[in-house]
C-alpha cells in the first residue's frame, strides 16, 4: 500500500510553461499533475470526518438500545448492535484513520515538496544573470524554499483540515436534521457566524503573513551575504557594522511578527469564544426536545459528542485555516519574487548548434546595460575560426561586456553578435554555451569535491582524461595533497564554499583543468593566469598554448607578455577598438598598446589601468 501511495505523485515531474502571477493559476501550476493523488487524500480525510460522526451516532444507538432493553436480554435482541458497534471501533475506523494517515503522510509529504520545488528552481535557474546580480541568493535561495514549504502547507491541510471538517460538518447537519431540524438550523446560523469572523480575520492574517515571511527572507540574504564574504568583514575589521546590519534586518523581522502575532491572538480567542456557545446550543436543545418527548437520551448523548467534537474542531479548524491563509501570504509574496518571465530567452525554432568550427562575429554592437552610457559602442569585429585573439584595455573599457555578449549572457541593444554566421538570438543558450569553455580572474568553485569540480567541463569524462586535464592545467600535484575536514583526500575532498579552501592560484588551476576537459571550440580566457606566480604562469601558459590549438581563442590579460605572441591583439577605449594588429604592428603604431608594453617592459608588471594612468 505504501508504495502505491508514494507512486501516485512524481515528485520531479516538470510544469508546463511559466508560473503564472495569480495566485490560484500558480497553485494550479504547482501542483499539476498531482491531484489526482490529491483529490484521494481529500476522499480518504473526508472518510475520517464521517466516521468521526459515525461514531457519536452509534454511540447514540448504543445507548438507546440499552435504555430500553432488559439488561438480561441485552446480547440478544441487540447483539448485532453491539457486535457493530465493536467491529465498527476495533476494524473499521483505525482502518480509515490508516488510509488516511498514509495517503498524507506517504503520498503529500514526501512528494508535493520536491515537486514544487523542482519546478521553482529550474523556472529560477533560467533567469538571466541580472535576476541573481539584482538580489541577495540567500534570499533567492529562502524565497524557493519557503514558496515550496508554503504550497506544500496548504495542499496539506486543506486534504487533512478542510476535507476532513466539511464531512464531519455535513455529517453532523444530517444527523440533527434526523432529530429535528431545528438543530440543523442552529448549526447552520452558527456556522454563518463562524463564516463572517474567519472572512473578517483571514485576509488580515494573509497580508502580515506575506510582510513577514518578506522580513524573513531579507533577514536570509543579509546574514547569508555577511557569511559569504566574511573574510572581507575580517580583514576590515567591520563585524561590528555587520552586526549592525543584522540586527536591522531582525528588528525588521519582529516588527512583522508582532503585528501577525497580534492578529492571530485576537483571531483565536474570537473563534474560542464561538466554538463554545456550540455545546451549550445542541446539548441545550436538544435537552428541551428530550424533555417534550420529541427526543431520547441516546439522542441527547449523540448531540453532545457531535457538538463537543465540531467545538474542538474549530479550534483545530482555526489554528489550519490561520496556517493556511499565513502560507497563501508567502505564496504571494513568493511568487513576486519568483514568477516573473525570463528576459532572455530562446526564440521557438531556435536552432540547437552542433560543434561549430568557431567564427565569431560582431557586427555593429551596440549594448550600454540599459543605461544609455558605458558597455560597449558599434563594436565591429571578425574573428576567424582558429583564430588566437588577445584583448586589451583599461578597467571599463568594454572587455568582459564583450564576453558576456558572446556567451548570450545578454542580448545585444543593436548590431548583432554571430558564431559560424548564426545569430546568438537563434539558436539555444545552452547549445551555444556548450560550445565556449571560459576560464575567469574570479573563478567559481562548488562547494564538492575536486573531481566533481573538474568534471563539470565534461560530466561523462573519464577518471583518466580528469587527470590528464588536471595535469595539463599543473592541478594534479597540489590535487593529491588535499585534504578536507572529513578526512576525504585527493581528488575526493571538497574544495569548500566557493573554492575557499584552496588559494587564488589553485582555483585559476582548477577552473583550467575544468575549461581543458570541456574541450570546446571556442576558448575565452579572462585574466586566467593572474592568481598564479610567474614559475606556475610560465606552466600553464605552455599547457594553455597545447589546449588553443586547433580552436578559436579571446583573450583578455592585463600582463601583455602572456598574449604577444597570439595571432592578433585588439585595444579597446571606452567600449570602442581603437587599435589592432599583431605585437609588433602595435608597437609600430607607438600608440596605446606601445604605452602599455613600455610601462609594463621598464621594469613594472602592472595592471593595464597603472599603464594607462603612465601613458596619460
Amino acid at each position: 500500500m505504501h508504495d502505491f501511495f508514494a507512486r501516485m505523485i512524481d515528485a520531479f515531474r516538470p510544469a508546463e510553461g511559466p508560473p503564472p502571477r495569480t495566485l490560484l493559476a500558480f497553485f494550479r501550476w504547482c501542483l499539476s499533475g498531482a491531484w489526482p493523488g490529491l483529490t484521494l487524500a481529500a476522499v480518504a480525510s473526508a472518510l475520517g470526518g464521517i466516521a468521526d460522526v459515525a461514531s457519536a451516532v452509534l454511540l447514540g444507538w448504543v445507548i438507546d438500545a440499552v435504555v430500553s432493553t432488559p439488561a438480561d436480554r441485552i446480547w440478544a435482541e441487540q447483539g448485532g448492535l453491539m457486535l457493530g458497534f465493536v467491529a465498527f471501533f476495533l476494524l473499521i475506523r483505525p482502518a480509515i484513520f490508516g488510509l488516511s494517515t498514509a495517503s498524507s503522510s506517504v503520498m503529500i509529504g514526501p512528494n508535493i515538496l520536491p515537486l514544487v520545488l523542482s519546478r521553482l528552481h529550474r523556472w529560477t535557474m533560467g533567469h538571466a544573470v541580472t535576476f541573481f546580480d539584482n538580489d541577495f541568493a540567500g534570499r533567492i535561495a529562502q524565497k524557493q524554499m519557503q514558496t515550496a514549504r508554503a504550497v506544500t502547507d496548504v495542499a496539506s491541510e486543506f486534504v487533512n483540515v478542510v476535507a476532513f471538517a466539511l464531512a464531519s460538518v455535513i455529517g453532523s447537519a444530517a444527523f440533527l436534521v434526523s432529530v429535528d431540524g431545528w438543530g440543523a438550523l442552529a448549526l447552520l446560523v452558527w456556522l454563518g457566524f463562524y463564516a463572517l469572523l474567519i472572512r473578517f480575520f483571514l485576509p488580515r492574517i494573509r497580508t502580515r503573513s506575506a510582510s513577514r515571511a518578506s522580513a524573513r527572507a531579507m533577514v536570509t540574504g543579509q546574514v547569508v551575504d555577511t557569511i559569504t564574504n566574511i573574510k572581507t568583514v575580517k580583514l576590515f575589521a567591520h563585524a561590528e557594522h555587520e552586526d549592525r546590519a543584522a540586527l536591522g534586518a531582525m528588528a525588521g523581522f519582529r516588527e512583522r511578527a508582532l503585528d501577525f502575532g497580534r492578529v492571530s491572538t485576537w483571531f483565536r480567542l474570537s473563534l474560542m469564544t464561538i466554538a463554545g456557545a456550540l455545546p451549550v446550543i445542541l446539548v441545550g436543545g436538544t435537552i428541551l426536545l428530550w424533555r417534550q418527548g420529541m427526543a431520547t437520551a441516546g439522542d441527547i448523548a449523540a448531540a453532545g459528542a457531535i457538538a463537543m467534537r465540531l467545538a474542538q474542531m474549530t479550534g483545530w479548524v482555526s489554528m489550519a485555516l490561520m496556517g493556511v491563509w499565513g502560507s497563501i501570504g508567502e505564496v504571494e509574496d513568493g511568487m513576486k519574487t519568483l514568477s516573473p518571465p525570463h528576459d532572455l530567452t530562446d526564440a521557438p525554432d531556435a536552432l540547437a548548434l552542433g560543434r561549430v568550427q568557431g567564427r565569431i562575429d560582431f557586427d555593429h554592437v551596440d549594448f550600454a546595460y540599459g543605461r544609455g552610457e558605458g558597455g560597449i559602442r558599434d563594436l565591429d569585429l571578425h574573428v576567424a575560426p582558429g583564430e588566437k585573439l588577445g584583448i586589451v584595455g583599461a578597467s571599463g573599457a568594454g572587455k568582459s561586456t564583450m564576453v558576456s555578449l558572446l556567451l548570450r549572457l545578454y542580448d545585444v541593444e543593436s548590431g548583432a553578435v554571430r558564431v559560424d554566421g548564426h545569430d546568438l538570438r537563434a539558436v539555444t543558450q545552452e547549445s551555444l554555451r556548450r560550445n565556449v569553455a571560459m576560464v575567469t580572474q574570479e573563478t567559481a568553485m562548488f562547494n564538492r569535491s575536486a573531481r566533481e569540480n573538474i568534471l563539470y567541463g565534461r560530466p561523462d569524462a573519464t577518471e583518466e582524461e580528469i587527470v590528464a586535464a588536471a595535469k595539463a592545467a599543473e592541478a594534479h600535484d597540489f590535487v593529491l595533497g588535499l585534504r578536507d575536514h572529513m578526512g576525504r583526500t585527493g581528488y575526493d575532498a571538497h574544495l569548500g564554499e566557493r573554492g575557499v579552501k584552496l588559494s587564488g592560484g589553485q582555483r585559476q588551476r582548477v577552473a583550467l583543468a575544468r575549461a581543458l576537459l570541456k574541450d570546446a571550440p571556442i576558448l575565452v580566457l579572462d585574466e586566467a593566469t593572474s592568481a598564479l606566480d610567474s614559475e606556475v604562469e610560465a606552466q600553464v601558459q605552455d599547457a594553455l598554448h597545447r589546449a588553443m590549438q586547433g580552436k578559436t581563442v579571446l583573450a583578455i590579460a592585463h600582463r601583455l607578455s602572456t598574449i604577444a605572441e597570439l595571432d592578433r591583439i585588439v585595444v579597446m577605449e571606452a567600449g570602442r577598438i581603437v587599435e589592432q594588429g599583431t605585437h609588433a604592428e602595435l608597437l609600430a603604431l607607438n600608440g596605446t598598446y606601445a604605452r602599455y608594453w613600455n610601462r609594463q617592459s621598464g621594469g613594472f608588471l602592472g595592471t593595464e589601468d597603472d599603464a594607462a594612468e603612465a601613458a596619460e
